[in-house]
């Protein structure tokens, strides 16, 4: 969120995104761009809107630290978001069972996957947040993650066809949209909402993406 992205923008994303009836809501971080005081009681107004059956988590990214990541977790319990930065939890549907796991932001050093792996249960599939992309060669280096969820790129905001997006940024040059196969992982960057820098996207729309998960041996 910011001058750009504004409140009254940013609820038609939260509309659309209850228009999917999710079961879980899953941010993968940079809430805010550049500042948190002046919008944080409109995100928390926007973010209380989310209707997710079981729960919404977070992970925080690079932004957030550079704005205050003590303002936008204070945000996060405002909005009953849960703060799965370098934490595990565990969602049961029926005899199925997912644990969620994140990390905090790789680019400002704040991720701790050893303690993350830890508090992760050893048997159950798992999935991973973490705002940086190209940490998906070390999550999937651990061989606990089905599936690694990311954002930080904008997909690059700008897409030549054929090519992909000529600027890439750090902890993004190998992942920086879509899906990708890591190993034994499954790993998608999302394009995320908004926009950094320059405001612009070409052949790059704002994105928000649905997850289907099936259990093993499901039919």
């Amino acid at each position: 969120m910011d001058e750009w992205l504004n409140a009254q923008r940013f609820g038609e994303v939260i509309d659309l995104i209850n228009q999917q009836h999710p079961d879980l809501v899953a941010i993968v971080g940079d809430l805010f761009s550049y500042e948190v005081d002046g919008l944080a009681q409109q995100m928390v107004a926007s973010l209380n809107k989310l209707r997710p059956k079981d729960c919404s988590v977070a992970v925080l990214g690079n932004h957030d630290h550079l704005v205050g990541a003590a303002a936008v977790r204070d945000v996060l319990w405002q909005s009953d978001v849960i703060d799965l930065s370098n934490d595990v939890m565990t969602v049961n549907k029926g005899r199925a069972t997912l644990h969620v796991a994140g990390i905090d932001s790789v680019a400002s050093r704040k991720h701790r996957l050893d303690e993350v792996l830890k508090k992760l249960p050893p048997l159950g599939p798992a999935i991973l947040l973490a705002h940086e992309p190209d940490f998906a060669d070390v999550s999937a280096s651990t061989g606990r993650f089905s599936l690694q969820i990311s954002g930080h790129s904008h997909g690059g905001q700008w897409i030549v066809p054929g090519i992909g997006p000529p600027i890439r940024g750090l902890y993004s040059r190998k992942y920086p949209l879509g899906r990708y196969r890591v190993g034994d992982m499954t790993h998608y960057t999302n394009r995320g909402i908004g926009t950094s820098i320059i405001r612009l996207r070409i052949n790059c729309p704002p994105e928000i993406t649905v997850f289907t998960l099936i259990p093993s041996g499901h039919p």
